[in-house]
């Protein structure tokens, strides 16, 4: 696919354009691998190329959308989707009104995997899975990937944008699942992402061991006693707590059709302590949720969701920002060209304050200290997640490792309980779920952080 493309993406919305109020192409040309380990077998080597599509159209606030896999009806499709919306269309299309733009945004790439062949992804991988094999006889198996995607996006639509964005996403995924001899199972994971270097992968072995590290430490490890504690998390821990118990709420198309959530989350409405900031912000650099264009063409942003501990802003596609008569803020997206873009977070955090881990542990007699997240779920406010690691905090100090630390709690109350902010920061990459789009690559980002009275579940 050449810039013939974009030319004939714009010529064929020329001729629609003023049927309906709204009409958008966007085409995805990729390539792909992928290789996996489970154990000692190699389960998967996938190489894939592949060209999806698809086409909204909106008229009188009702939309559609039609995917193809191939440009020689493109014609016939954009008329079924033009169709459909007019079907359902019963109201007034209200969208925010965006400029045009014109761009080409390609991939920056310093060592590109597409000139790595697939025999030596596959030596680098066994390797490693080897590493974590290796590393005690208490670790029974593991699971690991590599897998990299480059991909070319087209982006049209009837206001006269155009705009084709180069994406390159290199992953390394690596588990490890340790058992002691009372039948005890725990697990360790590491990520690595890179959105511009396959060596991003290469050396990387205590990063790798790290994972095995970190299973057979909770092999050692006791319940912890259940009750209300103060809680320290990790930067990890707290990135994710942010994307998952705040960050979702903040996505527009939630609060716009959840009455009482328009009333907990009233812009200008204080939130936490004066030191809290959480960010959404899709200008960072190498990220997972770094985009220049979102897919509707808006212009990737820094935002600040909570600046001061005040609520300050929500995240919008055109639709939402244009029903709540609120700015666009560039977080429609969409996992791939084939489904519709949705209201999504790209990279999410809280900003590092001015407490350092020791002041911030000092004090505390008895609490507990959650690292990472093994697992967890939202319910509107209510949150559970539940650590893959967990220690005591005793007499300012960590302690014995503990297991079986799920936290628990209401967010809005937690974010009031936040008594310190640490002076650390750190992203680590992800995949978010949401309206059957999984996994978006996003990022989450946080320092540590101080809560008090969490409640905290044991086995």
């Amino acid at each position: 696919m050449d810039t013939l493309t974009a030319e004939q993406l714009t010529q064929a919305i020329e001729s629609y354009k003023n049927t309906v109020d709204y009409l958008e192409i966007r085409v995805e040309q990729s390539e792909s691998t992928s290789l996996s380990f489970k154990g000692k077998q190699l389960d998967g080597v996938d190489k894939s190329f592949a060209l999806s599509g698809g086409i909204r159209a909106c008229h009188r606030g009702g939309w559609s959308f039609v995917t193809f896999n191939g440009l020689a009806e493109l014609n016939k499709q954009i008329e079924i989707a033009i169709a459909q919306a007019k079907l359902i269309g019963q109201e007034t299309t209200q969208l925010a009104e965006i400029e045009t733009i014109k761009d080409y945004v390609p991939a920056k790439i310093k060592q590109d995997p597409r000139n790595i062949s697939l025999e030596a992804k596959r030596q680098l991988l066994e390797k490693y899975n080897q590493l974590l094999l290796d590393y005690d006889p208490r670790i029974q198996t593991t699971r690991v990937s590599l897998s990299d995607r480059f991909a070319t996006n087209y982006f049209v639509n009837s206001t006269g944008s155009c705009i084709i964005q180069e994406r390159l996403d290199i992953n390394g995924r690596f588990g490890a699942i340790a058992r002691n001899e009372a039948g005890v199972v725990r697990q360790g994971f590491e990520t690595i992402h890179s959105r511009t270097d396959y060596n991003a992968l290469v050396g990387i072995e205590e990063r790798v061991l790290s994972a095995a590290k970190r299973a057979v430490r909770q092999l050692e490890a006791t319940s912890v006693k259940g009750g209300k504690y103060t809680v320290v998390l990790d930067p990890y821990l707290a990135g994710v707590f942010i994307h998952e118990a705040f960050g979702h709420l903040s996505e527009a198309d939630f609060v716009y059709e959840n009455p009482s959530m328009q009333e907990l989350l009233t812009l200008g409405k204080p939130l936490g302590i004066e030191q809290l900031n959480v960010i959404d912000d899709a200008t960072l650099d190498n990220l997972p949720g770094s985009i220049k264009y979102d897919d509707e063409g808006v212009p990737g942003q820094r935002k600040y969701l909570i600046k001061n501990g005040v609520l300050q802003q929500r995240l919008h596609s055109l639709e939402t920002a244009g029903k709540m008569q609120e700015t666009p803020t560039g977080n429609a997206r969409a996992i791939r060209a084939s489904y519709p873009p949705i209201v999504r977070m790209t990279n999410t955090a809280i900003e590092s304050g001015d407490t350092s881990f020791e002041e911030m542990i000092g004090d505390i007699e008895e609490g507990v200290y959650a690292v990472r997240m093994l697992g967890g779920q939202t319910n509107g406010e209510m949150f559970t997640f539940a650590a893959a690691e967990g220690y005591m905090i005793r007499n300012g100090k960590i302690a014995e490792p503990v297991s079986d630390v799920t936290l628990s709690g209401n967010v809005f109350q937690t974010l009031k309980d936040i008594e310190a902010i640490g002076d650390d920061t750190l992203y680590t990459s992800g995949g978010c779920g949401k309206g059957g789009q999984m996994p978006l690559p996003v990022s989450v980002g946080g320092p540590h952080l101080r809560i008090k009275n969490v409640v905290v579940g044991g086995r």
